[in-house]
């Protein structure tokens, strides 16, 4: 693509890197393919070569961000299912954070629109305040309909999020090390979270007892919970910045202690930001190294499992599996075979899901945020979820969790859940039902001849 930055404009690094990245793409459209809102809208500025065309323009005069762009940009999920397509490697990724931050520093938003991105941004980051918005919802919540109403969806989507029936306790909460009980074989860290510890910290827990039975030792550190994803992706750069250096920091103390052998992340869309630290504060000079060595060490949770010795099953079921691949994991990480066939290694059968590489609705805020978009695909999903007849669900993401398990009677769960419950934990929240189809492997079978 051709682009006409002045050279006074080109002095801006910022401006550089969008020149840069417009500069890769050639229009051939591929992208359109794949892009879950030009798939439902069919509007070629709702795909990521029109969001381009937008973003190029905005830039290229120097504009503040017009209602037009905004409205669009906004619509965009940041799946990143377009740079799985694109044969151009263009970092679609990175262009539209720096439009978003733009479009938020410039952009006409309606007043409460505004009000709720920044109550999201101030509530969703910290747990405490989470699980008080969470346990205040949950009273608000006959509500909803009357809010969509009177024209505040967004309120009344997150009205819905909120989970029925309470929030349950976790078994490792906050921070600390868990040592495993016989010889320790590797030493990591753990993201706690935000969101996730409050909304399923049975997560956390399976991964714990999971690796330590395995001679991990795992340690969540004190001042390490946001990671930034949340803030960056609704443009608000400067906090998603601070988050990132508050984690760094937390971690940097710890290696500093003692060495890990990863820095493990249970939430792909979080492991997504984490491991872009070295990008998004490579101009920093007093954290762009410490940065970069963070994003070296990080993995998803499966992404480490798929290296490590787990030993035979200690439970075996025929439980069929849809495994849902996050956008954050197949498009964002680029995995797509570890979480797989770590299931299969533990005796499920995993069936795959049609039109798999299209979007769940979640995404961060979306669901919030686009109601009427993250619905619309939400019921894709579920289609093709029901219509491959498993027996559950497993993903690596929160947020997927969270949006799944509201239009579905299957049980939707962590990927890490159920091979801790293969080798060995207990059974994962909301699966009680299926239990009686998982047996124990008789421990003679564990032996070596």
């Amino acid at each position: 693509m051709q682009t006409k930055f002045t050279p006074a404009q080109l002095q801006d690094p910022r401006i550089r890197e969008v020149d840069a990245i417009l500069r890769k793409c050639v229009h051939c459209g591929f992208c359109t393919a794949t892009c879950p809102t030009y798939v439902l809208l069919g509007d070629e500025r709702d795909s990521p070569r029109g969001r381009i065309y937008l973003i190029k323009d905005m830039f290229e005069n120097g504009r503040a961000a017009s209602a037009e762009v905004t409205t669009h940009v906004d619509r965009c999920l940041t799946c990143l299912s377009c740079m799985t397509t694109c044969p151009s490697g263009v970092d679609y990724m990175h262009l539209v954070d720096i439009a978003r931050t733009h479009i938020e520093q410039t952009g006409p938003r309606p007043m409460h629109v505004r009000l709720i991105r920044r109550l999201l941004a101030a509530i969703v980051p910290d747990p405490r305040r989470f699980r008080l918005a969470l346990k205040a919802g949950a009273l608000a919540r006959p509500f909803a309909g009357l809010l969509r109403r009177i024209g505040l969806p967004q309120l009344a989507a997150m009205l819905q999020l909120v989970p029925r029936g309470g929030l349950l306790p976790g078994r490792y909460g906050g921070a600390g090390t868990a040592r495993p009980k016989g010889e320790r074989r590797g030493r990591v860290l753990l993201l706690a979270g935000c969101a996730q510890q409050v909304l399923r910290p049975a997560i956390n827990d399976a991964t714990i007892r999971l690796l330590a039975r395995r001679g991990v030792e795992v340690v969540v550190a004190p001042g390490a919970t946001c990671c930034g994803a949340l803030v960056q992706h609704m443009g608000l750069e400067e906090e998603a910045l601070a988050q990132a250096r508050r984690t760094i920091a937390a971690w940097s103390r710890m290696i500093r202690q003692e060495p890990v052998d990863a820095i493990l992340i249970t939430a792909s869309g979080c492991g997504t930001t984490v491991k872009d630290y070295g990008h998004m504060l490579q101009h920093d000079g007093e954290w762009a190294e410490r940065a970069a060595e963070i994003s070296a060490l990080t993995k998803d949770v499966t992404e480490f499992l798929s290296g490590f010795d787990l030993g035979p099953p200690r439970r075996w079921s025929s439980l069929r599996i849809a495994y849902h691949s996050a956008c954050s994991m197949q498009h964002g990480q680029k995995i797509t075979e570890e979480p797989r066939a770590l299931l299969e290694a533990a005796g499920f059968a995993v069936v795959e899901i049609p039109e798999g590489h299209l979007c769940c609705g979640s995404a961060g805020t979306y669901n919030i945020l686009q109601p009427e978009i993250a619905g619309r695909l939400l019921e894709r999903k579920v289609a093709n979820i029901e219509s491959v007849g498993a027996d559950l669900v497993a993903t690596g993401n929160i947020g997927c969790i969270t949006q799944i398990s509201r239009a579905t009677r299957l049980p939707v769960v962590h990927t890490v859940e159920l091979l801790d419950w293969a080798y060995g934990g207990p059974v994962p929240q909301g699966l009680g039902a299926l239990a009686g189809r998982v047996r124990d492997v008789p421990v003679s079978t564990l032996e070596p001849a």
